[in-house]
């Protein structure tokens, strides 16, 4: 914990440098907010600095979910010395939705906000996104820990493919690419019209598929230059995808890639959901054109674009907005919840189930019919070629049964908050899947704002539970895990 409060603490500071670079009188309070997590995590590990240092699985458990827990409580008090978000519960909500990728916010005017705080908005996008716990496992082995059952409880997606026999050598290859591709997606940007600062903000949240934008109007304030969209989408489709492929292809082994169930698949889907939804609002639906035709129907290029741009934005959970899908047709705001569930590639920075999980699931259903005609016949499930174990297709399944069974628990809570039907089962889908958008008066033209704190904390809890997918949250609220065996 110490450990990740001086990451913690060193990232507010890049933060207070950048206020104090632009002067916008929030660099004293970005900068106290520093001090206070870096001292607070020195003197956790000095006090713990002789204690044995041994992580089995339980203990990484632990130290994933309260780390992000830390990291939320300590990352809320720029917001709060600064004076950007005074109150507490809308200082955490922001946080959290932060350091969980969700992008869902209750800023009303985020244009108003300082250089420094909107900087540390997107950091926490940034850390949250590959897992500061990922970043802290390539530095443990300093302090004598190992790092593989923090990695086993952190890395999204039903397995962790290591790239290296040790794993510290994982993290470090994990993050050289996830840092190669945002100072890549910054230079493009800023090429392409965007100013440097907005460039670095879009790109940290775009990585991280977290969704926070300098603007209030998100990528929409950018829809007179379809290059800057596209340049995201690009990026997008490559933060949902799983970066050991990217680490393939730096390797020149494409047919690793080409030979991918999972990511074939996670094109397959974004492109049937594109076709669809652009021949809709092509006939049926009204999209922004540019900034001096800002609503035109049938508008070819416009009609694909924004259809690729929101279909990627939902699948990978990034959250980016060109337009307000849920006003589009009734028909793709229905299409639209139901990708909030189906979640970008496992090993990727999103969030929601995982396109793995949907493939073995679909495929272990329809073994089920051959199961039944062939009863005393072994068919096992197969993915990649290789043979997937029994054990391995039970936690998916009752990975996909929890998720479901929280999601609607999430809805009926945020129901008994006064909540109304539509926003409550988009409010929970969205923070479950980390998606940032919801439905109803959670729309992607509004915020978080309106709900109440209890809604918000509720939220903020769900957020959690799905960023660490589910058990390793969920399993610390068990019993039988603080039993001694």
């Amino acid at each position: 914990m110490g450990l990740l409060l001086l990451c913690n603490g060193a990232f507010m500071l890049i933060a207070s440098f950048v206020s104090f670079f632009y002067k916008d009188e929030a660099t004293t309070g970005i900068f106290l907010a520093s001090l206070v997590t870096i001292l607070v995590g020195v003197m956790c590990m000095l006090a713990t600095r002789n204690h044995k240092k041994e992580v089995q699985r339980k203990e990484g458990y632990i130290i994933v979910t309260f780390g992000w827990i830390v990291l939320s409580l300590s990352g809320m008090l720029p917001y709060l010395f600064s004076g950007a978000i005074p109150d507490i519960t809308n200082a955490f909500f922001e946080t959290i939705s932060g350091y969980t990728t969700t992008g869902a916010s209750i800023v009303d005017d985020i244009e108003a906000l300082p250089e420094g705080i909107l900087l540390w908005r997107s950091l926490t996008h940034w850390i949250g996104g590959m897992g500061i716990i990922v970043l802290a496992i390539a530095i443990l082995p300093l302090l004598g820990i190992g790092g593989m059952q923090l990695f086993a409880a952190e890395a999204p997606g039903p397995s962790a493919e290591k790239l290296h026999p040790r794993i510290t050598d994982t993290a470090k290859r994990l993050w050289l690419i996830y840092v190669g591709y945002t100072a890549a997606e910054t230079v493009l940007l800023s090429l392409a019209g965007m100013s440097f600062f907005d460039a670095v903000n879009h790109s940290l949240a775009t990585l991280s598929t977290g969704g926070f934008s300098t603007k209030n109007a998100s990528l929409a304030f950018w829809n007179y230059s379809p290059l800057i969209q596209y340049i995201v989408l690009f990026f997008m489709v490559l933060a949902g995808s799983n970066f050991v492929l990217s680490y393939f292809a730096f390797k020149g082994k494409v047919q690793r890639i080409l030979k991918d169930e999972e990511f074939k698949y996670y094109l397959g889907f974004i492109f049937i959901f594109t076709v669809i939804s652009a021949l809709i609002i092509y006939t049926q639906a009204n999209v922004p054109v540019s900034e001096y035709h800002p609503m035109v129907l049938g508008s070819g290029e416009s009609s694909f674009r924004h259809a690729l741009f929101q279909v990627v934005s939902v699948i990978t959970t990034t959250g980016f907005v060109t337009a307000d899908f849920t006003a589009w047709t009734p028909f793709l705001t229905i299409l639209f919840f139901g990708l909030f569930f189906l979640g970008g590639s496992a090993g990727s920075t999103s969030g929601g189930i995982k396109v793995m999980r949907h493939l073995l699931i679909i495929k272990n259903g329809l073994l089920e019919f051959k199961r039944t005609l062939h009863p005393n016949a072994i068919i096992p499930v197969r993915y990649n070629d290789k043979t997937i174990k029994e054990h391995i297709v039970y936690n998916i399944i009752a990975f996909f049964v929890l998720y479901m069974l929280l999601f609607i628990i999430g809805a009926l809570v945020l129901g008994a908050m006064g909540i109304d039907f539509v926003s409550a089962i988009g409010g929970a889908a969205s923070s479950l899947g980390n998606v940032g958008p919801g439905l109803g008066s959670l729309n992607p033209l509004s915020n978080f704002n309106a709900l109440p704190d209890a809604g918000k904390l509720w939220c903020g809890f769900l957020m959690l539970a799905g960023r660490l997918e589910l058990f390793t949250v969920l399993i610390l609220l068990t019993p039988y895990f603080w039993k001694r065996v």
